[in-house]
């Protein structure tokens, strides 16, 4: 070996050295580098969301937890491989503070995005839009035909919330009003308080009155506050952007692959279906019919492992609760059974209602055990359903049209959309069972999901979920008995 390479030789091991040591004491002085947001999350296996309680976000139901954002949150941290932690301020306009705080890793409470809040937070892309809405109770409070129409009336908001922004903003253009804020109160228990008489106005997300209407259907729209505003989750401000880049990747991958639509439709895809005097109508059979009937549905139900409400709404669908229930085309009774499924379900005497309700709920589950296994719940249900209505063929034929047309046959959002397909001889000529009323077993499922709903909200314990439990101290209310 050459003096000049072994010269070389030593110097580079003396550069290595030397930059080791430099590395060594750099890491001793400044300590390793701080971890980013989204890796302070993968590391303590948890992902902490700040809601709310609301129909529209976070909620205990029949099944456990659940509510969109609660389904949008739980699948991010899924989609992340954490847990999640969900976080109830007992104030609404806690949630913006805690966030700009950094005492969670985000909110997923239904925020619209204003310019004040921008100002706090870092919003994601809108996953919904909604309008602001002025609401009152029809028949006791006079309609208004524009804010300058209020002439001095109170409009009762939840404190911090865009609602209370809003307004403050029109207030100096139409000086017409008085805004009262709330702070120890959600939105939907001001619509309760609507509904009671016991405040005049208060202004609501569209999407919150459309849920609610259904179980204070006297509820009404005067008209929209505001224009569509858009409904994000809120993350911390600052340069670390990691875990906000990973929900922006996350929300796209869950619109391209549907599963938002399916999460919304879930929620909302029903809530519309009935109207003021069908609702009406529907309460009142609940007060007077259901009573006799309940036991026959809760002692079939636990025979056959399905919610009695769920079974409750079918019947309701079928014949309103009227055992002596008849239909042009044959079938007869309080679940209105064909004679070929009485015959199938060991039903005698279609017009006895033990029978009728034990034959009705032994089919449904007939008919849900034959669907292919890989279809979950909730849509297993609901094409069931369907089912029930249409016949397990046409469902089938329905499905593979989804199929064919890139859309998921095992998915009820999907599948919903091409059943009335099967009325279009362009399509159904190619299908098995050819010809259906399409669009009839949609308008079934829906009505019975919205059914359902009501049943639930009526028959539950009256929690803070569904049902208000704490209101200001200034008010002293009993929930109504339906």
């Amino acid at each position: 070996m050459q003096p000049s390479q072994t010269r070389f030789g030593r110097r580079r091991r003396f550069e290595l050295l030397l930059f080791f040591l430099l590395l060594i004491a750099t890491l001793l002085v400044f300590g390793p580098s701080p971890r980013t947001h989204l890796e302070e999350v993968l590391k303590k296996g948890e992902l902490t969301v700040v809601t709310r309680n609301s129909p529209t976000t976070y909620y205990i139901g029949p099944e456990g937890p659940t509510g969109p954002e609660y389904d949008l949150a739980l699948a991010f941290a899924e989609h992340l491989g954490v847990e999640l932690k969900l976080i109830t301020p007992q104030q609404f306009s806690d949630i913006i503070p805690a966030i700009a705080h950094g005492d969670a890793d985000l909110a997923a409470a239904g925020l619209t995005v204003t310019e004040s809040r921008t100002q706090q937070v870092r919003f994601a892309p809108p996953y919904q839009t909604i309008t602001q809405q002025l609401v009152y109770r029809s028949g006791r409070t006079p309609r208004p035909a524009s804010l300058e129409n209020l002439d001095g009336s109170i409009i009762d908001v939840v404190a911090g919330s865009s609602h209370e922004e809003l307004l403050q903003e029109l207030l100096l253009d139409t000086p017409s009003f008085e805004i009262k804020p709330h702070l120890a109160t959600e939105s939907e228990e001001l619509l309760y308080l609507v509904w009671e008489g016991f405040m005049d106005y208060t202004v609501a997300d569209s999407n919150e009155v459309t849920l609610n209407q259904r179980f204070y259907p006297e509820l009404a729209v005067a008209f929209d506050v505001s224009e569509p505003q858009p409904l994000a989750w809120a993350f911390p401000p600052g340069e670390d952007e990691s875990l906000y880049n990973a929900a922006v990747a996350f929300f796209e991958q869950i619109r391209e692959d549907g599963r938002l639509q399916q999460i919304l439709e879930r929620h909302y895809g029903h809530a519309e279906r009935l109207d003021y005097v069908g609702t009406r109508v529907y309460l009142r059979h609940i007060a007077r019919r259901l009573p006799e009937y309940r036991p026959l549905f809760e002692e079939a139900a636990e025979k056959h492992d399905i919610d009695w409400r769920l079974l409750a709404a079918i019947g309701y669908q079928e014949s309103h609760w009227n055992p002596l229930a008849r239909s042009p085309t044959g079938v007869r009774g309080l679940m209105m059974l064909t004679q070929r499924t009485a015959r199938q379900m060991s039903v005698e005497n279609r017009l006895d209602p033990e029978e009728s309700i034990m034959g009705g709920a032994r089919y449904f589950m007939h008919v849900k055990e034959r669907l292919p296994e890989r279809i979950q719940e909730p849509d297993r249900t609901w094409m069931a359903l369907a089912a029930y209505n249409v016949g397990l063929g046409h469902l089938e034929d329905a499905r593979k049209i989804t199929e064919y047309q890139g859309g998921d046959p095992d998915k009820w959002i999907d599948v919903m959309e091409r059943l009335p397909l099967l009325s279009q001889k362009a399509y159904y000529k190619y299908t098995r069972y050819g010809y259906a009323r399409g669009r009839e077993p949609v308008k079934y499922v829906q009505n019975i999901r919205s059914y359902y709903d009501i049943l639930v909200w009526v028959t539950s314990d009256r929690d803070s979920t569904r049902q208000p439990a704490s209101m200001d101290p200034v008010y002293s209310i009993v929930p109504p008995s339906l």
